[in-house]
């Protein structure tokens, strides 16, 4: 029943800021910059950077609005992709501002090797492969925890069950996530 109302929601939102109503601007920043916010500040580290993140994602909502289809997911999982887009940017941005500021000051930038990016992303590749291969109950509690940055109430929220079930699909998750790492040759404890 939520998950109707809520798509219907969506729809609505979508219609009105498509005909430039600011309250449905405000009413979509009002229940879905927190989710977005959570998951920019995860990224980024920095609250000021993750509020850019957002501010540029609603800028982008209010701008292109017609660009949200409620048919192929819910507005707070577009504005929480596009916040995680808007701080990957800015991650990225303030690394080369940091190499090129290096360089200016005449050290050597300490940069990762060429083997750490490999073994970097073939444990990140060995991750999502991991997480895609969950049962469908815990995918779906840990996408919404670690992917869009949601809280264990927000998780319960989008799943339609108690913040309890919630948490034990995560807990649960994250055990059978390990297990798996471990026999892939994963270390999770860092020794």
């Amino acid at each position: 029943m939520s998950e109707v109302r809520s798509h219907a929601d969506d729809v609505r939102l979508r219609a009105m800021l498509v005909a430039a109503d600011e309250a449905a601007l405000t009413e979509a920043y009002d229940r879905h910059a927190p989710s977005a916010y959570a998951l920019a500040a995860r990224i980024t580290g920095d609250p000021c950077c993750a509020e850019d993140a957002v501010q540029e994602a609603f800028v982008e909502l209010w701008r292109h609005p017609e660009r949200f289809d409620p048919g192929a997911g819910s507005l707070r999982t577009w504005l929480c992709m596009l916040a995680r887009r808007r701080a990957i940017d800015l991650v990225r941005r303030q690394s080369a501002q940091r190499t090129h500021l290096t360089r200016l000051a005449g050290q050597a930038p300490t940069e990762p090797t060429v083997e750490d990016d490999v073994l970097g992303a073939a444990q990140a590749k060995a991750v999502r492969e991991c997480v895609r291969d969950l049962p469908q109950l815990y995918r779906d509690a840990i996408a919404l925890a670690y992917y869009y940055g949601l809280s264990y109430r927000q998780v319960a929220v989008e799943l339609g069950v108690p913040e309890g079930t919630a948490k034990s699909r995560l807990r649960g998750g994250l055990r059978l996530l390990a297990e798996r790492m471990e026999a892939q040759g994963y270390s999770l404890t860092g020794q």
